[in-house]
């Protein structure tokens, strides 16, 4: 039994750059020593959950889906708000119940379970779902989803901090990402292969493996040994919202700030309509989903490092070029759609507007994490941010409804026309900001 503890120990110091297992910063004694098991842990943990988010992705497989079964086009307007918002708003009285369980882990496990509940019923309606029914099913198990997402990302961090040491839980990030990364782009190439094959159950079994990917999620942060925790302190959640509300009447730079970043929204809101219109060129094959997939995940791979050590110098103009690049991307993707040519009826065109929107969007998310931290003392930050996120969950229902509406109006060429001018608007706020670096 010695042995594959001390390959494991061995194979973590490796991993990490740190020459001695035992030396940590933050966490009890007790969690120190089972510091190497749960860095595993973690990290399996954490792969499953990326390769599952990206397989059953609300701006991306979740459109195709819903243009497979012909389901309403105002459908896909909710998309992307139900995922965002329903992770988003019930966070602060999500947190107060999980601060209340001396092991948070078991909230990390019930967030997972659900997660992989959800995927597998989103699999079964790419089999038998079909119109409106079949749509709003899917809106149905995407609320599910949602909600169980917010309940996994409070814990999830709740459960890092007390079982692995600082200047270690961004390595195992890292690595997560870097490995997930290579997966969903290995099964971008596989659907690639797929070519002009029917979809209907290549997409369910996409879904399936997501729905493995939470199921592995929970069973490996069941496994965490996890030090109990202190059940005391916290403020109400109440009176968390009561003092944000007046620190967004008292505070006009952050209410400005938060004005720009729900025009903002545009960037994440048009990416479905491009991955439909993508769709509608490729009709029930996977071949151009998966080409989606891929250019996907290479442009946020590519671009993520380029806006950071940008947003560093200066995020207020990082949100100003994320506008700009939004309403630039907007106008491509609906120029494809309604200029002829025998070149606009294929995947392509569509998968290069998907690429630039992801970069875009890449840069918009950096932009407003880093501005509202670097804008907020250190005795105000977590309300700054709190805030920030239940608006944006509020505003994304909102305007996510009005897109719908639009989109079943205009069709997705004219809502992206209208997503264009909403980016535009974005720049020009953000341009108005302060420098807060």
């Amino acid at each position: 039994m010695a042995a594959p503890e001390i390959s494991q120990t061995r194979l973590y110091e490796r991993l990490t750059g740190d020459e001695d297992s035992r030396m940590c910063r933050d966490i009890p004694d007790e969690a120190c020593r089972e510091q190497p098991r749960n860095f595993f842990l973690h990290l399996a943990a954490s792969l499953g959950n990326k390769l599952a988010d990206e397989l059953a992705s609300a701006r991306l497989v979740l459109p195709w889906l819903l243009g497979m079964i012909g389901a309403p086009l105002w459908m896909v307007g909710l998309l992307v708000p139900i995922r965002e918002a329903g992770a988003l708003l019930p966070q602060v009285f999500i947190a107060g119940f999980i601060r209340l369980q001396p092991e948070r882990k078991w909230a990390w496990v019930l967030g997972g379970v659900l997660q992989a509940i959800a995927a597998g019923l989103l699999a079964l309606l790419a089999l038998f779902g079909q119109g409106s029914v079949g749509g709003a099913l899917v809106l149905a198990a995407l609320v599910v989803l949602s909600l169980a997402r917010g309940i996994s990302s409070i814990a999830t961090k709740d459960v890092l901090g007390k079982t692995i040491a600082k200047q270690r839980r961004g390595t195992l990030m890292g690595w997560s990402g870097s490995v997930a990364g290579g997966v969903t782009l290995a099964a971008g190439g596989v659907l690639i292969l797929l070519g002009d094959r029917p979809g209907e159950l290549a997409l369910a079994a996409l879904l399936g493996v997501a729905a493995l990917g939470w199921a592995v999620n929970a069973f490996c942060a069941a496994r965490i040994e996890e030090v109990p925790g202190t059940v005391e302190g916290g403020e109400n959640a109440w009176d968390s919202v009561k003092t944000g509300l007046h620190l967004l009447r008292d505070d006009r730079d952050f209410l400005h700030f938060n004005v720009a970043r729900a025009l903002l929204l545009a960037s994440a809101l048009a990416l479905p309509y491009v991955a439909l219109l993508g769709q509608q060129q490729s009709g029930a094959e996977l071949g151009g989903l998966g080409i989606l997939i891929v250019v996907s995940g290479l442009a946020g791979m590519l671009a993520s490092p380029v806006w950071g050590k940008r947003a560093d110098a200066s995020s207020r103009r990082v949100m100003r070029d994320g506008g700009l690049g939004t309403a630039a991307g907007c106008l491509l993707g609906a120029a494809f759609a309604w200029l002829p040519g025998a070149w606009s009826e294929t995947v392509w065109p569509y998968a290069l507007v998907y690429a630039l929107l992801v970069i875009v969007h890449s840069g918009v998310r950096l932009g407003r994490k880093t501005y509202v931290v670097d804008m907020a003392g250190a005795d105000n930050r977590a309300l700054y941010v709190a805030l920030s996120n239940t608006l944006t969950g509020v505003l994304m229902l909102a305007v996510g409804g009005l897109v719908g509406l639009l989109a079943q109006w205009l069709g997705s060429a004219g809502l992206l026309a209208v997503l264009a001018l909403m980016g535009l608007a974005a720049a020009a706020s953000a341009q108005r900001l302060p420098e807060v670096e």
